[in-house]
């Protein structure tokens, strides 16, 4: 049997033993429920001007002055350094100013904002080295950066470019022992049950993100918003809703009940036939959108569902327009 590892091991092979005794337990997270572990990196996400921003300026300033709000619990004060790039210094203040009223002013030492963010990209060395610098003239815990896509020039579709942008996150977290707040946009089309998928770039996200917050505005004409969650390590949450205080511009729970998930529905051949009949000869994209509408499902559930009908023979495809078998050929439009 070949000897014991050595008690105090000078390199980085570490028994069971000895890793539990120099990581005996688990940090607590920043945000509860699981929201935002110790050193972790949360996604929020939603479709534009649903509240992203609004949502992730109140959590910095319940982090900051320790005070557990918009449904969420924040175990104790945490100093926060806020990166944002949309609004002018000014403008930005004076969407601090009414949140900081229903606080005073436990948050105003442990709340700092970059100034200077504008302009720095993380994707090159010397704006990784402000926000470095940043972070460490700060003395953070938390650093938000909102919006990800002012933080850099790749092709978000590109997986290897957004891979390299990962790694780059994580070399901001590493070294400054901070976790982060990232807002970012969401792709077009998302599925009802859709989350760290949602987001673009999501292929190389999913390696990096500890958490995903995905807001859905349930209907335009309130200003109620509802969360989604997906947690690589916490126990999963159900969707709640939060509404807007158009005064302190806090979100708050709503007294609404959270709208059960329907089940996925599944698209009938009968349904594709349906929609053809209201409608006679149409195109494909005309075709799909009439079935979204008429069924209530995603762009994808509706396209394999035209795929099935046309194999089945149900439906026919002439002169690049879909019609029932008994209807009379599409005319085409001469050019």
């Amino acid at each position: 049997m070949k000897p014991a590892l050595d008690k105090h091991p000078s390199g980085g092979v570490l028994s069971l033993g000895q890793l539990l005794e120099h990581h005996p337990a688990q940090t607590p997270a920043l945000i509860d429920p699981g929201l935002l572990p110790s050193s972790g990196i949360l996604f929020v996400g939603g479709e534009p001007k649903v509240g992203k921003s609004l949502l992730v300026a109140n959590l910095a300033l319940a982090l900051a002055s320790g005070s557990s709000r918009t449904g969420f619990t924040i175990p104790q004060a945490r100093r926060v350094l806020i990166c944002q790039f949309e609004l002018p210094t000014s403008q930005f203040a004076a969407r601090l100013a009414p949140m900081r009223k229903p606080i005073g002013s436990a948050a105003d030492s442990n709340l700092l904002i970059d100034t200077e963010a504008a302009g720095h990209l993380l994707s090159a060395p010397r704006g990784l080295d402000h926000f470095l610098r940043a972070v460490r003239a700060a003395n953070a815990d938390v650093v938000v950066l909102d919006p990800l896509y002012s933080t850099h020039d790749q092709d978000e579709n590109d997986t290897r470019a957004m891979a390299a942008l990962c790694q780059t996150l994580l070399r901001l977290r590493d070294v400054s022992h901070a976790a982060l707040i990232i807002v970012h946009h969401i792709r077009k089309s998302v599925g009802r049950y859709e989350i760290g998928s949602a987001f673009r770039g999501s292929s190389a996200l999913h390696a990096v993100g500890d958490s995903y917050l995905l807001l859905v505005r349930p209907s335009p004409q309130v200003p109620t918003v509802e969360l989604r969650f997906q947690f690589r390590y916490a126990p999963a949450q159900e969707p709640r809703l939060l509404t807007l205080d158009a005064d302190t511009l806090w979100f708050v729970p709503s007294h609404s009940a959270t709208p059960s998930p329907q089940p996925r529905r599944k698209v009938e051949t009968a349904d594709v036939e349906r929609a053809l009949a209201a409608s006679g000869s149409v195109r494909f994209n005309q075709l799909r959108q009439q079935i979204m509408d008429q069924s209530e499902c995603s762009r994808r559930t509706a396209q394999l569902a035209i795929q099935r009908a046309c194999r089945e023979g149900s439906i026919v495809h002439k002169n690049g327009q879909y019609c029932l078998p008994f209807t009379s050929s599409p005319r085409v439009a001469p050019r």
